[in-house]
């Protein structure tokens, strides 16, 4: 009788499920939409929460997600908006934002006005950052 081989599969940890993440990831969003905009509290929340997760992604403790070999061609398109809205930002911000002349920042710093759009604005951050740490 021939034996089959036994499936195996990888359980995420209680730490890396939806159910445990989501929450937390949350809680801090909802931390850092209380913090004034470009206030010097919320720079550096931002820039702790940004250095913490980095320091998780590079960190060989945590088990990684199977990413693709290579991007598809389509899937390459998809960076084109993103490298523009980079290189209109870099650019606005060298040459100073001005009244006449904003970054895409300060354009959308009166959205920002409201905490409830600002932690939501966190939230995609730490959610998209999150995704990335797990890669």
């Amino acid at each position: 009788m021939d034996q089959q081989p036994e499936l195996s599969a990888d359980v995420p940890r209680a730490w890396d499920r939806p159910v445990f993440s989501v929450p937390i990831l949350a809680f801090l969003s909802l931390i850092g939409g209380q913090l004034p905009s470009f206030s010097t509290a919320a720079n550096l929340y931002s820039i702790g929460l940004g250095g913490a997760l980095a320091w998780v992604g590079l960190s060989p403790r945590f088990p990684r997600r199977a990413v693709p070999q290579r991007l598809t061609a389509g899937a390459g398109w998809w960076l084109v908006p993103v490298l523009i809205f980079g290189v209109f930002e870099a650019a606005t911000f060298l040459l100073g934002s001005r009244d006449d002349f904003p970054t895409f920042s300060k354009l959308a710093d009166p959205l920002l006005e409201g905490s409830l759009v600002r932690s939501a604005a966190y939230f995609a951050w730490l959610w998209a950052f999150w995704g990335l740490v797990r890669r």
